[in-house]
């Protein structure tokens, strides 16, 4: 049988489509912000046997599916060395070490039967607000092993045969902070799991089992050969980038994530053995998120191949576990979004050395992990977590984008209303920040700057998880580095910076007190002697830039 193109065309839509119903499920459904707003989730069909992925929403959250490869494959490995797998099962985990990212994301992997017999998995992802640790909201900044950072689950079946296990309720439901929060996200999944399989079978219903699976073959192979095909265009050679993490949150000094990218005909190694050994602190990964971000840069250079497991065959990953991208338990990992962000940068840059005409600088490179945590009137526990906005970099075509999400996902920032409706605080600014973007030809986008106020007369604990306070996002081409991430914090009385420059633990801020984030802007491209007279009195005259600086 060989399909042809009309009906290939049909069936990519509507299996896409059923991941996206997945994903709108879960966001109309989730408690939490950082899900139903910022969309920090995913779903995705995946292999039957090796995990790998066949189909992948246009909604969800790119690293989830990445990584998500290798939450199946966690679980197929735990169904091949216990058995007992049937219709009705799901598991649930949110080991970083086998699923990868961090222990606020939770896996729910489900297998989809077909007359008996195993026909693929359905897999959901999403980040829950509290998993427990030292610090409300997990991301502890100064952790030293996983334990600090939340309880971690391993592989376990929540639902056996179509009946939910209450006992691994309880447990999730004991080791968070905002219990009710997770039981809303935790819903959500499974309604979307219960969705996207009721709509494969109906696919199946319609095409039958063998057209389907076909479709998958050549979805696969038509993403290999378009990546073979854009690798080919680049010339052959090794290209060396590397940038720079301000410190671990324990031991104040750089950390190094380098890369070693060598094009050969029409495959790919990336090796990054140069990188800095695994770290005290919580920025190590594991190699399944090592992979899963090096998934993310290449979508992003290589805009037209398919984004399935296909398009990593070409490539070859050497990731050894003696670095902090290859991380083992029970290294923390909780701010591993800091440097993923680094990894695709590095992509980028070795990239860049290719092909300077296609280069794009530096993005701001940091998602400024925020916590904010108090107790209401009623002894309630409120906890507060957020990401932030910075500039991306200027490339050949035009400047940085300002005030834009990071290169890691589709996750948005939730509204302002949103967040000061659900929680004690209010926004006291809320605005791009000038002078942020680097210098070029085309200039880097702008960060911004964002104040927030605690309203509560019981006060709120803050922490901070950054990064980019003492290494600036790069320019290219000549361009210049976009501003460096700033964070501080007023009682009203006196004022404080971090003295790790971008990570901080237990701030403890009256009613009153303010803390206030100026995010880094992007790099910039080309010398910046040539950029246009005009785009420098626009830039002026809109503000995104001072007349020092013009």
């Amino acid at each position: 049988m060989s399909l042809d193109p009309v009906t290939l065309a049909v069936l990519k839509g509507r299996l896409e489509q059923i991941a996206d119903e997945m994903d709108a499920t879960l966001y109309r459904s989730a408690f939490n912000p950082i899900i139903a707003e910022a969309r920090d989730a995913c779903h995705g069909l995946y292999h039957r046997e090796t995990g790998d992925t066949l189909v992948q929403g246009t909604k969800g959250l790119p690293i989830f599916v990445g990584a998500m490869a290798f939450a199946v494959k966690a679980v197929i490995e735990k169904v091949k060395a216990q058995g007992g797998l049937k219709p009705g099962d799901t598991f649930i985990f949110n080991d970083p070490y086998a699923g990868g990212t961090h222990l606020n994301d939770f896996r729910l992997v489900r297998p989809v039967f077909r007359d008996g017999a195993l026909f693929c998995w359905l897999a959901s992802a999403g980040h829950w607000l509290d998993v427990g640790g030292n610090v409300p909201g997990g991301y502890n900044p100064v952790a030293t092993e996983s334990f600090q950072e939340g309880v971690l689950i391993p592989v376990v079946k929540l639902i056996a045969g179509g009946e939910t296990r209450q006992d691994v309720l309880d447990i999730l439901a004991a080791n968070s902070r905002l219990p009710n929060s997770n039981w809303g996200d935790l819903n959500g999944q499974l309604n979307a799991l219960d969705l996207g399989e009721k709509r494969l079978q109906a696919l199946l219903g319609d095409y039958g089992q063998a057209v389907i699976e076909e479709a998958f073959d050549a979805f696969s192979a038509r993403a290999e050969a378009l990546m073979r095909e854009a690798i080919a265009a680049l010339p052959d050679g090794t290209y060396a980038f590397e940038d720079y993490l301000d410190n671990d949150g324990i031991v104040d000094e750089r950390l190094t994530v380098a890369l070693d990218l060598t094009i050969s005909g029409e495959t790919m190694v990336l090796d990054f053995s140069r990188s800095s050994p695994p770290c005290a602190g919580p920025i190590n990964i594991s190699t399944p998120t090592t992979i899963a971000a090096c998934y993310v840069a290449l979508k992003h250079v290589f805009t037209d191949v398919p984004a399935n497991a296909g398009c990593l065959k070409p490539i070859t990953f050497v990731v050894p576990d003696t670095t902090l991208l290859g991380a083992k338990a029970p290294k923390p990992m909780a701010g591993y979004t800091e440097t993923i962000l680094r990894l695709i940068g590095v992509v980028f840059g070795a990239l860049a050395k290719a092909v300077p005409e296609r280069a794009t600088a530096g993005p701001f490179g940091t998602i400024n992990a925020l916590s904010m945590a108090g107790h209401r009137a009623n002894g309630s526990r409120w906890v507060m977590f957020n990401f932030f906005g910075g500039g991306l970099g200027g490339n050949p075509e035009s400047d940085g984008l300002n005030h834009a999400n990071n290169p890691i996902s589709t996750a948005t920032m939730p509204p302002v209303e949103i967040l000061e409706a659900a929680y004690p605080v209010m926004f006291t600014q809320w605005a791009l920040r000038p002078d942020s973007g680097g210098e070029g030809a085309h200039r880097g986008g702008l960060g911004a700057i964002y104040e927030i106020e605690v309203l509560d007369d019981r006060g709120a604990e803050v922490f901070l998880l950054g990064e980019r306070g003492r290494y600036a996002p790069f320019g290219v081409n000549g361009g210049g580095a976009g501003a460096l991430n700033r964070f501080s914090w007023t009682d009203g009385k006196t004022t404080g910076t971090p003295p790790m420059a971008s990570k901080v633990t237990g701030v403890k801020l009256p009613q009153g007190g303010r803390v206030r984030l100026e995010t880094p802007g992007g790099g910039g491209f080309g010398d910046p002697a040539s950029r246009d007279p005009a785009a420098r009195e626009r830039d002026l005259r809109l503000g995104y830039v001072t007349g020092a600086k013009a």
